[in-house]
C-alpha cells in the first residue's frame, strides 16, 4: 500500500479492536499489567539448588544413561552393525546406532578399529560383483561419513576420518547430458577406485573423488575437496585441494626427521 492510499475498511476496523494478545501487550490497565508481571514472572522462576542434593542426582542421572547407552551399544546395536561385516578384528568398537547400509559388497575391518556415530555405506553392484571396502587396523571413521563404492574404497591403518565425509569411487550421474537426461548409469570406466594410505588425517566435511590417491601421512584440512592425488606426507587444503606445505617423515622410532 502507498503512503498516500488511504485505510480500507478492514484495516480501520483491526486497529478499533485490537486482538486480545496485543490489547494485554499494550493496556495500561491493572488486569492487562498483572497478567503482564506474571507472565515475567514465570519465565524468570527458578528454583535453588544446593549442592549437597543436586550432586547425587547428577551421579544418579549420569549412571542410569551410561548404563542405557553401554546395553544399547554392547547388546544391541555392535552385534547387528558386525551382522553386516564379512570379516571384522579384535576390539572393533561401534556407537549407539544402526550404519546405514545399502546394497551389496564386502565390508572389511582390521583390528582396533572406531566407527563412530553413524555411518552411511552404499554399494553400487552393477560395476563388480562385490564392491568392497577395506578398514585397517587402528583408523577410527567419525559420525556422519559416507561411502559411495562401485569397486573399492580402500582405507589404511590409523587414519582418522573426521565427521561428515564423502568418499566415493563413482559419480552418481553420468557426465553426458543425454545420459544423464535418460536415467543411464555412469560409465564403468569412470568408477576408479580409492585409496587413502597409513596414518591419514582426513578432517571434517571434505568430499574425496573417484580415482584419488591419498598418500602415507597426509593431512586434508577441513572442507577440502580432493580431486588429484595427494602426496605422501603433505597437508592439502581448498576447493580444489591444493597442497600447502610438507611434512617431516618420521623415522622407524616414530618421531619426525
Amino acid at each position: 500500500m502507498s503512503v498516500n492510499q488511504p485505510a480500507t475498511e478492514t484495516q480501520i476496523v483491526a486497529t478499533a479492536n485490537p486482538s486480545l494478545r496485543r490489547r494485554l501487550a499494550t493496556s495500561q490497565g491493572r488486569s492487562a499489567r498483572f497478567v503482564r508481571w506474571a507472565y515475567r514472572s514465570a519465565n524468570n522462576f527458578a528454583v535453588p539448588a544446593p549442592k549437597v542434593l543436586v550432586k547425587p542426582l547428577l551421579w544418579l542421572f549420569l549412571a542410569m544413561r551410561n548404563a542405557y547407552y553401554f546395553t544399547l551399544r554392547v547388546f544391541i546395536c555392535e552385534p547387528l552393525n558386525k551382522a553386516y561385516l564379512t570379516r571384522y578384528g579384535r576390539n572393533l568398537h561401534t556407537d549407539c546406532f544402526i550404519h546405514w547400509i545399502q546394497g551389496k559388497g564386502d565390508i572389511m575391518i582390521g583390528d582396533d578399529v572406531i566407527l563412530d556415530g553413524k555411518i552411511s555405506i552404499t554399494f553400487a553392484a552393477r560395476f563388480s560383483d562385490r564392491p568392497t571396502l577395506e578398514i585397517g587396523n587402528g583408523s577410527a571413521i567419525g559420525h556422519g561419513c559416507m561411502f559411495v563404492l562401485g569397486k573399492m574404497i580402500s582405507i589404511g591403518s590409523n587414519c582418522n576420518l573426521s565427521g561428515d565425509i564423502i568418499v566415493m569411487d563413482i559419480n552418481g550421474h553420468d557426465t553426458d547430458p543425454a545420459l544423464r537426461w535418460a536415467h543411464e548409469a555412469p560409465n564403468p570406466d569412470d568408477v576408479r577406485p580409492v585409496v587413502i594410505r597409513d596414518g591419514v588425517w582426513i578432517g571434517r566435511r571434505c568430499i574425496i573423488f573417484p580415482g584419488v590417491r591419498i598418500g602415507e601421512g597426509s593431512v586434508i584440512s577441513a572442507g577440502s575437496v580432493v580431486r588429484s592425488h595427494v602426496p605422501a606426507y603433505s597437508v592439502v587444503a581448498g576447493n580444489p585441494a591444493k597442497v600447502m606445505f610438507r611434512l617431516k617423515k618420521p623415522d622407524q622410532s616414530g618421531m619426525a626427521k
